[in-house]
């Protein structure tokens, strides 16, 4: 049984579908160059919530600089053309360049949830 995210507005859990679907799960650290890099985050998560397939997105990040994003997709074609979106790949290529130490994606299934 799946009971899915609170529709409480306050929650910073995104509010996805019953499963099948899918996580992207990015997991980077940053550097200590600025440079735009808030202006870009808010900028890419509006873009990906206009994709189709787009199901929400969760983020934290430690005053460590380490930071993990995880975005909700419905499908793996929904995930390819987010990573073949023109802007995105220009995001991609400023955090290689300036923003990230280095980072980590992985793509899972999800197949059950659960939440409080």
């Amino acid at each position: 049984m799946s009971t899915h995210s609170p529709q409480n507005e306050s929650t910073v859990l995104a509010k996805t579908p019953e499963p099948p679907y899918y996580a992207v799960i990015f997991t980077s650290k940053r550097t200590d160059v600025d440079n735009g890099y808030g202006a870009m985050a808010d900028r890419m998560v509006e873009l990906a919530s206009q994709q189709p397939g787009f199901l929400g997105v969760e983020s934290a990040r430690g005053s460590d600089g380490v930071g993990i994003t995880v975005s909700y997709w419905a499908s793996l074609e929904a995930i390819r053309d987010w990573k073949a979106n023109p802007l995105h790949l220009g995001a991609q290529a400023k955090g290689r360049a300036d923003w990230y130490s280095n980072y980590g994606v992985r793509i899972s299934k999800v197949e059950r949830d659960y939440f409080f």
